[in-house]
C-alpha cells in the first residue's frame, strides 16, 4: 500500500471522504471503485463499535484504500487501538494548542518521537514476524497525523500546533469554525477566508500540509487551487442521498405517462 504520506510528499492531492453511518466492510470497496484515495472512520459522531471499526479497517487494509480514524477525544487508548487495528492515521477534533498536538505524537509515535505501546503481533503488523526497530521506524515515518482546527482559538495556535515534530496536517472543520465565529455555514464571510488563509499559510511554512472537509464540491474548489492537498468531500450517508435522490426524476417521469404511485 503506497500510503498517503509517500503521496502528499510527491507533491499530489489526496482525495477522501468520512465514513459516518455505515459499519460494513464492503464500505471500503466501494469507496475504492468510486476512486477515493483514502476515508476517515468518524468515531467522534458516528456510533460505531470498537469492533465494527476492526472490521472496516481489515478490509481496507486487504484492499489497498488507507483509512484513517477521526476519534473522539484524546485519550491514549483511542490513539493506541486504532492504530494498532491498522488505521494508517489519526484525525484529532478541536485542536487548540501546542499541548494536544505533543499528546496526540507521544501516543501515536514510537520512541523516539513519542512513547506509543509496543505490540506488534497486531493487524497493523498483519500479525507477521516483524523486525521491531525497522517496523517502528517506518509506522513513525507513515502514520499520518491531523489536527483538526475547528475554533478561533484553533486558527490563533495554529502555528503552535504544527510546529510539534509528528503533526503531519491541519485540517480544517468548516462547520464548527464558521458556529464558533458566529457565522455559521457562511463560509465566505472575510474573516473565515482569512482563517482559512492563515491555516494554509501556516502548514506551508512549517512545511506541512493542510486540508479541509466539504460537503460539497463546490466549496472544495477553490481552496484547492490555493495549495491544500488533504481535501474531504462529502460522506458515506451524504453520498448514498445524492445517488438517491434521483428516483424523484423517475416518479416525475412515471407521473407524466399517467402511472399512479
Amino acid at each position: 500500500m503506497v500510503s498517503l504520506k509517500q503521496k502528499l510528499r510527491a507533491g499530489k492531492s489526496i482525495f477522501g471522504t468520512m465514513v459516518t453511518t455505515f459499519p460494513l466492510p464492503d464500505i471500503a470497496r466501494l469507496l475504492q471503485n468510486c476512486g477515493f484515495d483514502f476515508f476517515i472512520i468518524d468515531c467522534e459522531h458516528g456510533s460505531f463499535t470498537t469492533r465494527e471499526v476492526a472490521n472496516i479497517l481489515a478490509e481496507s487494509r486487504g484492499i489497498g484504500l488507507p483509512a484513517l480514524v477521526r476519534i473522539p477525544e484524546m485519550r491514549r487508548e483511542h490513539v493506541l487501538k486504532f492504530l494498532e487495528m491498522g488505521a494508517q492515521g489519526i484525525l484529532l477534533p478541536s485542536t487548540e494548542s501546542k499541548e494536544q498536538a505533543q499528546m496526540l505524537v507521544d501516543c501515536a509515535k514510537y520512541a523516539p518521537l513519542g512513547h506509543r505501546g509496543v505490540s506488534l503481533s497486531r493487524p497493523h503488523t498483519n500479525f507477521q514476524k516483524v523486525d521491531g526497530p525497522a517496523y517502528m521506524r517506518q509506522a513513525n515515518d507513515e502514520t499520518l497525523l491531523m489536527c483538526q482546527i475547528e475554533s478561533r482559538a484553533g486558527v490563533e495556535h495554529v502555528e503552535e500546533i504544527l510546529s510539534v515534530d509528528g503533526i503531519d496536517v491541519a485540517f480544517i472543520g468548516p462547520n464548527d469554525m464558521t458556529q464558533d465565529y458566529g457565522v455559521l455555514d457562511q463560509f465566505t464571510r472575510p474573516e473565515i477566508v482569512a482563517a482559512f488563509e492563515r491555516v494554509i499559510a501556516a502548514a506551508k511554512a512549517a512545511g506541512k500540509y493542510s486540508g479541509v472537509h466539504f460537503g460539497g464540491a463546490a466549496p472544495l474548489k477553490p481552496w484547492l487551487a490555493s495549495g491544500m492537498q488533504v481535501m474531504l468531500w462529502n460522506s458515506d450517508a451524504g453520498l448514498l442521498l445524492a445517488g438517491g435522490a434521483g428516483v424523484q426524476a423517475l416518479r416525475e417521469e412515471a407521473q407524466k405517462g399517467g402511472a399512479l404511485l
